[in-house]
């Protein structure tokens, strides 16, 4: 069997922001074109803490638009068990937006990526001149793994990121991934292409 590879991002987001995300793509918090009504999910002690810790390369972290390449992280865990001081949401309400690798690559977007969470100290970060050759810095079969507990580090080597420096078009958007089909409607009322929606509820806890 063929060795499977790294080939997309994901960056979840609350399904009350894609309509914003639709308009005029997903966009830093900086940006002019950030949506003064955007629902945030994430943790607001480690969004804060990334505002102001600084990569290897002196940048920082809050800088970036950061992505994971797997599903169903740890972070995932925590949004939908309202874990750590996090608001709880249902599974229903996150949406993955996708994008893959090769257009990243091949419009030479102005990226890093790591192998493992940006904030950990172990974290090694590389330039995404290397993006072409990321399955040798980073272990399909982790990202993409259902659990993280069983081996050390592996929580941390999940949650390896691609960092976008920039605002994304929405063009650059593969597919919406959600929970179940009541998600989907709520896409397709939106006019996300019906091509361009899947379900995948074992995406989710």
């Amino acid at each position: 069997m063929a060795q499977r590879t790294i080939q997309f991002a994901y960056r979840m987001t609350h399904i009350d922001n894609i309509e914003d995300i639709l308009r005029v793509g997903i966009v830093k918090a900086s940006s002019p074109n950030a949506n003064p009504n955007y629902v945030p999910i994430g943790d607001k002690t480690a969004i804060d803490t990334r505002h102001n810790k600084r990569l290897q390369d002196g940048s920082l972290i809050g800088d970036y638009i950061p992505f994971y390449f797997g599903p169903r992280t740890p972070m995932l865990y925590v949004i939908q068990h309202g874990y750590n001081n996090v608001k709880k949401q249902d599974a229903a309400d996150i949406v993955y937006c996708v994008i893959a690798l090769e257009d990243v690559i091949n419009n030479a977007l102005d990226c890093v990526f790591t192998d493992g969470h940006a904030l950990n100290k172990i974290t090694r970060l590389f330039s995404g001149k290397l993006l072409h050759e990321v399955d040798k810095y980073i272990s399909y079969d982790i990202v993409y793994a259902q659990s993280w507990n069983e081996e050390p580090d592996k929580k941390r080597k999940k949650e390896a990121e691609l960092l976008l420096k920039n605002d994304l078009p929405q063009q650059y958007i593969r597919y919406f991934l959600v929970y179940n089909n009541a998600a989907k409607e709520k896409l397709l009322n939106l006019g996300v292409a019906p091509n361009m929606v899947r379900t995948v509820p074992h995406f989710y806890f």
